[in-house]
Order: C-alpha cells, then structure tokens, then sequence
C-alpha cells in the first residue's frame, strides 16, 4: 500500500495554511506551522515576506496548488487522485462535486468523520490493522468507497483494546456531519446520504482541479 512520507507540517507550510493533518496537535503551540508559517525551501522565507514573485501566480500554479491540497488533506497520491477524477466524470452531476464526494466516501475518511479517529492519517492505520468492520465484514483497505446505507462498527475484537475503550470520551467532542449517523454506545457508524457541498471542506476549490486535468 502506498502512501506518502513526506513530514506533514512541510505540507502544511507549503500550501500556506493549516491542513490539520496531525489531528489535536495541530489545535495546540506545539504545531510547527506556528512557529514556522513561511514555505519550506530556500526561499520560502523571502517569500513569505513578499518576494518579487508574490502575487504573480499563474492560473496553472493556482490550479496544481488546488488539486495538492486536496490531495495532502485526504493523503491520496497522484495516481490514485486521477483515477477519482475519472471516475467523478463518468457519474452524472457537477464533476468537482462528485470528485469531492468520492473523496468524502472513503472509508478512512468516514471513520475520521465519524470522530473514531485524531486524523485521516491515524484512521488510515486503524482500517489497515483490521479495526472496523463494514456490512458485519472485516476490512483492512481504507480507500473503500462506501455508498448510502453501508454500516461503519469497531470489530469486536477490537473494542478490548484500551484506545477504543477510551475511544467514547474524545469521540463525544466530535461533531459528526448531517450525512453520516453514529452510535457511541455501539461505536458504529453508517452513511445517511452523500455529502452536499456545503458540508464538505469550504477552503477546496474544486473549480480549479477540474480546470488542472482538464488542460492535460
């Protein structure tokens, strides 16, 4: 399974602003991009600074820094990314709506989603050691594409260990989003619907990564 290894915080620099990738850490001082908020590189420093390249962006820069956010803050690589792209075309509907639902619907997302994790990325190790079961079946593959109705529970087994008996506190905090349901009690979680827009992350400008892969 592939996956990226780049340190998270340099993503975060690079795109400029927080993409929580390290779940609480990232709500405390203890977040690099606060004591560092330039881009990473040689030059990120004068750039943060205004550089005499700021502002100059092109409309090809603006697409590619819009389709590597969304991909930095779901943790899918290019390959992967495009082939959601592809599949978002074929589906009837605004194209960049149904990419950002696919992306929505994977299931690291939705356990993410459903407050049973810190952050996409702890999910993403949770689906792979065989945590969650989904429709009463074992799953390690946290790209799943889950669909309206599918069930999302802790794997018996796995309901012993300390993190998921501790798991009802933090996920309590955890607003859960209008498409998904949850029951704490029984740490499951199912899809009510597809995500609309509105619920999904406002800073994405899906517009642009439509306009990245169309020109190609």
């Amino acid at each position: 399974m592939a996956k990226s290894l780049s340190p998270v915080c340099k993503l975060c620099r690079r795109e400029g602003e927080k993409l929580y990738l390290k779940g609480e850490r990232c709500f405390t001082p203890k977040c690099s991009f606060e004591k560092r908020s330039f881009a990473p590189g040689q030059h990120g420093r004068t750039a943060s600074r205004g550089g005499p390249n700021m502002g100059r962006s092109s409309d090809f820069a603006r697409q590619l820094r819009a389709k590597q956010k969304a991909r930095r803050i779901y943790g899918v690589l290019e390959r992967q990314f495009r082939r959601y792209y592809d599949t978002a075309i074929t589906r009837r509907g605004l194209t960049g709506l149904n990419l950002l639902q696919i992306l929505e619907s994977r299931l690291d997302n939705v356990v993410y989603r459903l407050g049973f994790a810190a952050s996409r990325a702890q999910a993403r190790v949770l689906v792979t050691h065989g945590h969650f079961i989904v429709n009463g079946r074992r799953t390690d593959v946290p790209s799943m594409l889950l669909s309206e109705g599918d069930a999302v529970a802790v794997r018996e087994g796995s309901g012993k260990l300390t993190y998921f008996k501790e798991l009802g506190a933090f996920a309590e905090k955890r607003n859960t989003p209008a498409w998904l349901s949850r029951d704490l009690k029984s740490m499951s979680g199912s899809v009510a619907r597809m995500p609309e827009r509105a619920e999904i992350d406002g800073s994405l400008d899906e517009q642009l990564i439509v306009e990245y892969y169309s020109r190609r």
